[in-house]
């Protein structure tokens, strides 16, 4: 039985950070620690693209782990932090469903994801192939995330964490998409910010709140 590289078990611890940071972002309650939680996110993707891109001489992967350090790390969270602060929203992100359910449902979900991802997995020749499952898994808590917050910032939050599942996915499979894809999605990321950005302060400006369910109002309008 072959050893498995350094590099490759390198990549895996990273890409594990990314998995039980997602966790506790399912779990978090308070929106600043969410944003936080997003940050260090983004930080272990950045650190597992570099560490592909060292092991593998892949040039391009050099400048996808710096863009996601500006755009992950730095220009989001730093977004999210003055939206929280401004919209005075950094108390509990309130949840439908309590916390050891929605951790139960999570389990459930990334069981799932790994029985999923085992076949394709084996198809990939990369040295990140073991990381599919957890990106897929990434994808699933992150999207369970969004459907059970009832505030608009966690849920932005969690689509934040979707593509970051994603991009795992990416590197996992193919070592990563072309470079002018990868800035076409971080240009469409960072301006869809901006304008959330708006769209949370009319909200507010609104509805004094930004609890979804004020939406369904403008329906019978």
């Amino acid at each position: 039985m072959s050893s498995i590289p350094f590099s490759a078990q390198l990549i895996n611890l990273f890409a594990a950070a990314i998995l039980l940071l997602g966790f506790a972002m399912l779990a978090q309650r308070r929106n600043l620690a969410l944003v936080n939680l997003f940050a260090f996110q983004g930080l272990c993707l950045c650190l597992a693209t570099l560490t592909t891109a060292i092991s593998t001489g892949q040039t391009h992967l050099f400048y996808s782990a710096g863009l996601t350090l500006a755009l992950k790390v730095v220009a989001l969270p730093w977004i999210l932090y003055r939206l929280v602060r401004q919209l005075n929203v950094g108390g509990e992100a309130e949840a439908l469903i309590n916390i050891p359910t929605t951790m139960l449902v999570g389990i459930v979900l990334v069981m799932i994801a790994f029985n999923v991802a085992l076949p394709i997995s084996e198809l990939s020749q990369t040295i990140t192939r073991g990381t599919l499952g957890i990106a897929l898994a990434v994808v699933m808590l992150a999207f369970l995330m969004m459907i059970t917050r009832q505030k608009a910032i966690s849920q932005v939050v969690g689509f934040l964490s979707m593509e970051n599942g994603l991009f795992l996915a990416a590197t996992s499979a193919t070592y990563g998409m072309p470079m002018v894809v990868e800035l076409g999605i971080a240009l469409d990321v960072l301006v869809g910010m901006i304008i959330l950005g708006v769209f949370f302060f009319q909200i507010r400006d609104q509805f004094d709140s930004l609890d979804i369910r004020h939406m369904e109002k403008l329906k019978d309008n």
